[in-house]
């Protein structure tokens, strides 16, 4: 009877261990790509000033794990840190690889993820060196990335951000050239997450390019693949001045080997006449 008994309590523990681990196999991880708008004393009563308490608690309210954020100033930065204590950040000034000029910040909640690998490129000839200008392209540009372990699945994944050239058309294109080569070379076959602003619609030469997949290299759009689609089919808006049927999708969250979408969603919410950004977040859910 004892041995009978023991028998069934180990069956009964390796069940619950089976169980337990296809649980944690599938725990989704919430991403947010999030144009935040530079901050410009210019946009009257859009300014930074008047947004940032907002857009903090949009990002606590859909619990983003992995955020990429895009146009950060350093003044920004130092705001969304004190806001944002449960995220690390990594990622770099475009104009001197330090403090100055925009970041293309990447933040993860420090409780889920562990660091094991983080760095930034600049979308140039030169990728390596700081503050250089890639082709016809208006401004510096960069990407940011880091390796993560998950600390409840102990999966691993690759996550990087950018925000392409607005002016140089050699610029994106050659931009999601380099950017697909270096998430090939520095993922090492994890699951791969990509946020940005791409300043490219779905139809473009660049978005068709990044998910082109007659190249080994491509990426796919979250949005795609998604069973559940909410908001608008657009991402840029101007603080509501574009008209409605008019306004492009720009921003956008691309996924790699492995990663199932569960939904995605661009929140473009208000309260009142107040915008968190001229830019919509996109949020998806991946396992």
């Amino acid at each position: 009877m004892r041995n009978i008994l023991l028998l069934f309590l180990s069956f009964g523990i390796a069940s619950c261990c089976q169980v337990k681990q296809q649980e944690t196999a599938s725990l989704p991880v919430n991403v947010m790509s999030f144009n935040i708008r530079y901050d410009n004393p210019g946009d009257s009563l859009n300014s930074w000033q008047y947004r940032r308490d907002r857009a903090a608690t949009a990002i606590h309210f859909y619990d983003a794990d992995i955020l990429g954020t895009q146009e950060v100033l350093h003044n920004q930065l130092e705001d969304l840190k004190q806001r944002l204590p449960e995220y690390d950040v990594v990622g770099v000034g475009r104009e001197d690889g330090k403090e100055k000029g925009e970041y293309s910040a990447l933040w993860y909640k420090k409780e889920r993820f562990a660091l094991l690998d983080s760095g930034n490129f600049w979308l140039s000839e030169t990728p390596e060196v700081a503050g250089s200008k890639g082709w016809d392209g208006a401004c510096e540009r960069i990407a940011s990335w880091v390796k993560l372990r998950d600390k409840v699945s102990g999966k691993e994944y690759f996550a990087l951000n950018t925000h392409l050239d607005h002016v140089g058309v050699a610029a994106r294109r050659e931009g999601v050239s380099l950017m697909l080569d270096k998430v090939n070379e520095l993922s090492g076959g994890a699951p791969v997450i990509v946020t940005g602003d791409f300043n490219a619609a779905p139809e473009s030469d660049v978005i068709r390019h990044v998910t082109d997949t007659g190249n080994p290299k491509h990426l796919t759009d979250a949005r795609e693949i998604s069973p559940i689609v909410y908001g608008p089919s657009w991402s840029f808006h101007n603080y509501g001045k574009i008209p409605y049927e008019e306004r492009p999708l720009i921003d956008y969250v691309f996924v790699r080997n492995g990663l199932k979408v569960l939904k995605y969603g661009i929140l473009a919410e208000t309260e009142g006449d107040a915008f968190l950004s001229d830019h919509a977040p996109v949020l998806v859910t991946v396992e």
